[in-house]
């Protein structure tokens, strides 16, 4: 009897460089296509100088054209130089790249954080991640990396941990500890829009305060069990590639016994140095932010009316500098840790050494060029625009009221996300009809606040769209062992999946309650009016 062979069909994966260049040219078809049928929208325009509504017209806008070529080839240069997750990225990296070397990390890491079980270290991780939007999206840059290196010390996975700070930050944007620069953009705008019902209605900072707080311990406690349960068994174990080395055998136990103690003496000096060196950064960091003394409130932008203006402003010096704070950081406790365990011999051997550290990121510069084309070219033809622009007509033709009305509000706003991931592009175009259609109906501009940001949360990982989505593939694939198999964007997302569909759950769970309930959503501020 012969035996028919079973046809398996080869999956075909393309690398993620590959994707974006195909996502690319996807998007330049689709625009002339889109063009063609004259796709456009009108949405309320807030003009905040006069707080007046202006209707505005937006279409489609071709690249499969002369002008869309020439878009094409002269700002491609452009829109790589002044792609900002490149340049807060490489910053970042060459700061950890010296802590790295003076073996600063390997120490802190082998000393107090695995003494940590992996539960609390991954609630750990995740809550840094979720309140790290208080300084916009600083956490992808300097989280990502760190949860690389802390997960692989300690036996873990990388590529989850990876995973834990990238979902970490991106489905819990929005939600911190204290007010930042969340609210120095939203509450103009949120403010103005409520002003369109009520001329003298007035949106405080702290108005989301109560909310958020509960919000980012509430996700990091489910995000830690999604991970666990989740994320952890589904990548198992990490095997490296292992190369031969010689070995040196020293059959001296004594001997032995002496190097560690006095490599423990050294690692002890290093890590008391790195603590000092702590302390005075923080210090001197906390007087920069301090305004009206002696050379104080370096980082501030003291011509901002309000503080909160001068720290978290569009000119605050401490928002531009945070990245090239954290890098002077890192510089300090590894110079001071390498002078006391004396892992440092000379400048030549750091400088050699932390370029070492930085060999593998060749293939992540060439993907962030790729994605930052990408990102250039679908925002140059108005998609997103048109397509927000469409989510605020339907809600404002809503003819619902109270919970549904919420409900399709987050759905709306988190439908937008996943081709418009910058919450104030979505809420400049959406609060003008949010904002009115929800006072309407009894629901404050405060909590309509709060839906977009949860709205933003609920899917902001899931679009390459997102900036710093490509910091996620690269690392993904800097820490692949099968170099040969490639992390796809496809299942990255798959990777992702569970995360995002329990916390889009839960984000729906905490607005629905609130509004039921009515708990204050910040100090004297209520969901309902």
């Amino acid at each position: 009897m012969i035996e028919k062979k079973k046809l398996k069909l080869k999956k075909f994966q393309l690398h993620p460089v590959t994707t974006f260049i195909l996502l690319i040219g996807l998007t330049i078809i689709l625009s002339w296509i889109l063009s063609l049928f004259q796709v456009q929208a009108t949405y309320n325009k807030l003009n905040l100088a006069t707080n007046q509504v202006e209707k505005t017209l937006v279409a489609v806008e071709s690249l499969l054209n002369y002008n869309g070529l020439k878009f094409l080839i002269s700002d491609a240069a452009k829109n790589f130089v002044s792609f900002t997750t490149l340049s807060t990225l490489l910053i970042a990296l060459i700061g950890m790249s010296i802590a790295q070397t003076t073996g600063f990390f390997d120490t802190f890491i082998r000393r107090v954080l695995i003494k940590i079980n992996n539960q609390r270290l991954t609630f750990i991780l995740l809550f840094l991640a979720t309140i790290s939007s208080l300084i916009n999206e600083i956490g992808y840059v300097i989280l990502i990396p760190l949860a690389a290196i802390i997960f692989k010390e300690n036996n873990r996975n990388p590529l989850a941990g990876i995973i834990t700070a990238f979902t970490g930050v991106a489905f819990g944007y929005g939600v911190t500890l204290f007010v930042g620069s969340m609210e120095a953009n939203l509450v103009p705008i949120t403010e103005a829009s409520a002003r369109l019902i009520d001329s003298n209605y007035h949106v405080s900072l702290t108005s989301n305060l109560y909310i958020i707080i509960i919000s980012s311990i509430v996700l990091s406690i489910v995000g830690t069990y999604v991970i666990e349960r989740f994320v952890v068994p589904k990548l198992g174990r990490y095997k490296e590639i292992e190369t031969k080395t010689e070995e040196i055998e020293i059959v001296d136990e004594e001997e032995i016994e002496q190097l560690k103690l006095e490599e423990d003496v050294r690692e002890r000096k290093g890590l008391k140095n790195a603590l000092i060196a702590t302390i005075f950064f923080i210090l001197f960091f906390i007087y920069s932010l301090l305004p009206g003394l002696p050379f104080s409130g370096m980082l501030l932008d003291t011509e901002a009316s309000t503080y909160l203006a001068q720290a978290f402003g569009e000119n605050s010096y401490f928002q531009d500098g945070f990245t090239f704070m954290i890098f002077l950081y890192f510089i300090v406790i590894g110079l001071a840790y390498g002078k006391g365990a004396k892992t440092l011999k000379n400048d030549k051997e750091l400088i050699t050494e932390s370029g070492k550290q930085l060999a593998d990121i060749g293939s992540l510069i060439m993907l962030i060029f790729f994605a930052s084309q990408f990102i250039a070219v679908f925002k140059k033809t108005n998609i997103a625009t048109v397509i927000t622009a469409w989510g605020a007509n339907i809600i404002s033709g809503a003819e619902f009221t109270g919970l549904p009305l919420v409900l399709l509000v987050l759905v709306v706003i988190g439908f937008i996300n996943l081709i418009a991931a910058t919450p104030l592009a979505k809420w400049t175009i959406l609060a003008p009809t949010i904002v009115p259609k929800l006072m309407q109906s009894n629901i404050s501009p405060e909590f309509a606040q709060f839906l977009l940001r949860a709205g933003d949360s609920m899917t902001k990982g899931l679009t390459p769209l997102l900036a710093y989505f490509v910091i996620l593939i690269g690392y993904l694939n800097m820490y692949n062992p099968n170099k040969n198999k490639p992390i796809t964007v496809g299942r990255a997302l798959r990777l992702m999946l569970p995360y995002c569909l329990i916390i889009c759950f839960a984000w729906i769970v905490i607005a629905i309650l609130w509004y039921l309930t009515g708990l204050p959503l910040g100090p004297n501020r209520f969901p309902t009016l």
